[in-house]
């Protein structure tokens, strides 16, 4: 971990956060952020548990609500999940935002990343699914200081030359959109897989570079593949897991992808690089 802010500054470490981070978000009202698959499905579903085949995982309980109240109630309570409630940035957020790393991968679907690079002209993408106007599944931004606006761009206008913010799983600013139910992840990962998930400028700029996992669940099938998908041709990198024992599926991803488990909380490893 040599480093590892000057690495975070260049891109060739690059975080990728998942829902962990928010295990210890409370809002103001005292109710839970969701920060992980079970409580996201008690939050989509109004505090009730669904039954053991639905609970396996977040996208199989929010393809049942689709399919039985319709896409934008599951839209619109995505976004209610995290629109309506007031909460403090995630420590993760507050720690990156000193950094401002050049390359942020977050498939947290709110609006914190956005807050933490609001004072700086970056670009942001997003993800998008089923959609029949092209293959892409993204959307490209680029933030207007000024204006404090963001404008749509064509993937061509992409550029290195500022910091690049990635929420593949969609996010509920500037636009409502979010990779959520399982038809979402089918397409989104079926048109990745094709290589139209991310911008060109970004799979070359991905190879060789490490990685470092926060807050993200390898256990679930999901969030394996879409981190697989992102990080091709990565160098390696880090997980940070503070558990007795990882699971067969954690661990075999870990290997795979030849990283590292640093067995420390989140909080311990912040306060090791503040």
């Amino acid at each position: 971990m040599d480093n590892l802010i000057e690495k975070l500054k260049s891109g060739t470490l690059v975080p990728f956060l998942g829902m962990g981070i928010f295990e210890d978000s409370i809002a103001k009202d005292g109710t839970r952020l969701p920060f992980d698959s079970d409580s996201m499905i008690l939050a989509l579903n109004n505090g009730r548990a669904m039954s053991p085949r639905l609970m396996y995982e977040y996208s199989r309980a929010a393809m049942s609500l689709e399919q039985r109240k319709g896409r934008e109630f599951i839209v619109q309570m995505t976004n209610h999940i995290y629109s309506s409630k007031e909460y403090d940035l995630p420590k993760v957020y507050t720690w990156l935002k000193a950094i401002k790393p050049k390359y942020v991968i977050d498939t947290n679907m709110d609006d914190s990343l956005q807050k933490i690079y609001s004072d700086v002209e970056h670009f942001l993408i997003t993800g998008v699914s089923r959609i029949t106007a092209d293959y892409d599944r993204f959307i490209i931004y680029k933030f207007n200081l000024s204006k404090n606006t963001y404008e749509k761009i064509e993937k061509e206008a992409l550029t290195l030359d500022l910091p690049i913010l990635f929420k593949p799983m969609g996010s509920t600013k500037p636009e409502m959109n979010f990779i959520i139910s399982d038809a979402d992840f089918v397409d989104w990962l079926t048109e990745a897989m094709g290589g139209f998930a991310m911008p060109p400028i970004l799979k070359d700029f991905r190879k060789d570079k490490e990685y470092l996992f926060m807050g993200v669940d390898f256990s679930k099938d999901t969030f394996r593949m879409v981190a697989n998908e992102i990080t091709i041709d990565l160098k390696g990198g880090f997980t940070i897991f503070n558990k007795p024992e990882l699971t067969k599926k954690e661990d075999k991803f870990i290997k795979t992808h030849n990283l590292e488990n640093l067995n420390l909380s989140l909080n311990e490893f912040i306060n090791s690089h503040a």
